[in-house]
């Protein structure tokens, strides 16, 4: 379930090098490792155990299209990417090991801390800014949607899961596990064939690029391959499913990987001044997205 929270802002810089260039952390908001998912003292990390179990379990080939098809439709809303921003403000996301603020705060260490390191790829900027806006599924109007159905690490389906997914024990109880259609290393799709022609576990990354492709944005392609594969860690930090990608993805797996810096590592207790940053990603909005979206 999602938790609602509505907390003040405070109006501070995230933590920089002297020289404006973004300085990643050691530790997350609670003082421990990034992405540990092994400390089963802690109360969180039990959470976040549970959310994989459920994920694991329910993440089906049947469920990922039958999600596709109906969120295909953008029939939930019509609103400009700052309001959706704004509506993240309600949503803290449970897989998350490293971060319990609103995601709002989020979204913002990450585009602040890409702009000082790349302050000329303005697309940068404001794909780190849109880069979770999918987990809106978690609020009613968007249909409520599971946890294990909005956020977590992402995978294919139709296809063997790879033994680099966190809690990867979890999938034995998944209705796919055994089918020798999905089970093996290629399944239902073809060595090399791309990542755009396989199906993804259902979250906010796939609902996001659903959202900014139907939408027309005119973000490049590594921005797009950003916004899906940002949650896809067993691709882009264990090397896994690279057997089915192709030269384009090889080539954007190098900006999403310099992306996961800023994405991980920008989670912290500091908070940034929404409105000082505002005007200039507005900007930027306008500058690639149109007035109002369907969602």
């Amino acid at each position: 379930m999602s938790v609602l929270v509505d907390k003040p802002q405070q109006a501070e810089e995230p933590k920089m090098e002297s020289k404006g260039v973004f300085e990643a952390p050691q530790v997350n908001a609670f003082g421990q490792t990034f992405r540990d998912y092994t400390n089963v003292e802690s109360e969180r990390q039990k959470s976040v155990e549970e959310f994989y179990r459920q994920n694991h379990i329910n993440q089906t080939v049947d469920f990922v299209k039958k999600m596709i098809e109906q969120y295909s439709k953008l029939d939930k809303t019509e609103m400009s990417i700052w309001e959706c921003c704004e509506l993240l403000n309600q949503v803290v996301d449970d897989s998350d090991p490293d971060l319990d603020e609103p995601q709002i705060q989020h979204l913002l260490q990450s585009a602040e801390a890409a702009r000082k390191d790349y302050p000329n790829e303005d697309w940068l900027h404001l794909t780190a800014l849109i880069h979770d806006l999918g987990k809106v599924l978690c609020l009613p109007s968007f249909g409520q949607l599971p946890q294990w159905a909005v956020v977590g690490d992402t995978f294919p389906v139709g296809c063997a899961f790879d033994e680099s997914i966190v809690h990867h024990k979890y999938f034995k109880d998944n209705s796919d596990f055994n089918n020798p259609a999905y089970n093996t290393k290629n399944g239902i799709y073809q060595e090399g064939c791309g990542l755009d022609k396989v199906l993804m576990s259902w979250g906010h990354d796939e609902y996001m690029y659903l959202v900014a492709k139907k939408n027309g944005t005119t973000l490049p392609s590594a921005a797009m391959f950003i916004i899906r594969f940002h949650s896809f860690y067993p691709m882009h930090k264990a090397g896994a499913y690279t057997h089915l990608m192709n030269d384009e993805d090889k080539q954007n797996l190098e900006w999403l990987k310099k992306f996961n810096k800023y994405d991980l590592y920008s989670k912290s207790k500091v908070r940034i001044d929404v409105d000082k940053v505002k005007p200039y990603y507005i900007s930027l909005i306008e500058k690639y997205f149109p007035a109002k979206l369907k969602w």
